[in-house]
């Protein structure tokens, strides 16, 4: 058995997203058919305990063509600089760490060369983001990796509207005691700002992202809050 989460956007006044950890059987192994076993039963488990009714798995592993396409690995936006690439390359490229960084260089990469830079590992402590000649603070941590995201869906809008068709949203591969940020929480964090009426003002500028955010969340880490 495993545990993992399902993002839900929340209908509450107060909140932007709901998280519940369910039990699911886990089928080890790494290729893409035991992943999505893994899915299923995460997706029939979840379908039983909370009683939804749509769920779409993010991930290169889902079973849906609009699941691998909004994948941070796949989902693109175009930056100031009329550069295009995934979520994944501007996230790992915008990084700014006390003995380096950013390493624009990675905008124009692959996700997964990107993602296994070694700089990113050898370049001392993460201090911000810098993107866009904007900089974002590393807390709440996972302020510019959803600010991205929500990005991208917006200069995608065919892919945000069958987004909007789901209820709630997994990833298989994050399992939050490794990692922080997840386009699952990100893509229900989507569907409820659009829900509550709050993404055009949310998206017009980055001063009014992090306030919409900072009022649904405290100072401290923001998945954390939601998580744990």
């Amino acid at each position: 058995m495993a545990k993992r989460p399902i993002f839900i956007p929340s209908h509450h006044e107060n909140s932007l997203l709901e998280t519940e950890f369910i039990d699911f059987q886990w089928h080890p192994g790494i290729s893409v058919s035991q992943k999505q076993k893994s899915i299923k039963s995460l997706h029939t488990s979840a379908e039983e305990c909370l009683g939804l009714k749509s769920i779409l798995e993010i991930s290169s592993k889902s079973e849906l063509t609009i699941g691998i396409k909004l994948s941070a690995f796949n989902l693109k936006l175009t930056s100031l600089e009329n550069i295009r690439g995934s979520v994944e390359v501007f996230f790992q490229g915008s990084k700014v760490f006390s003995k380096g960084g950013p390493y624009t260089d990675l905008y124009t990469k692959s996700s997964l060369e990107a993602k296994r830079d070694q700089r990113l590992k050898n370049s001392g402590d993460l201090i911000e983001f810098c993107f866009n000649d904007i900089r974002w603070p590393t807390k709440p941590n996972i302020m510019f990796y959803t600010w991205l995201y929500l990005n991208a869906l917006i200069q995608n809008q065919s892919l945000a509207d069958e987004l909007l068709d789901f209820d709630a949203f997994t990833d298989i591969e994050f399992n939050p005691k490794k990692s922080i940020n997840c386009q699952a929480a990100s893509a229900a964090i989507f569907k409820s700002l659009v829900s509550k009426s709050l993404i055009e003002y949310s998206m017009k500028s980055t001063e009014n992202f992090i306030e919409v955010l900072s009022n649904y969340y405290s100072k401290e880490t923001m998945i954390q809050n939601t998580l744990f």
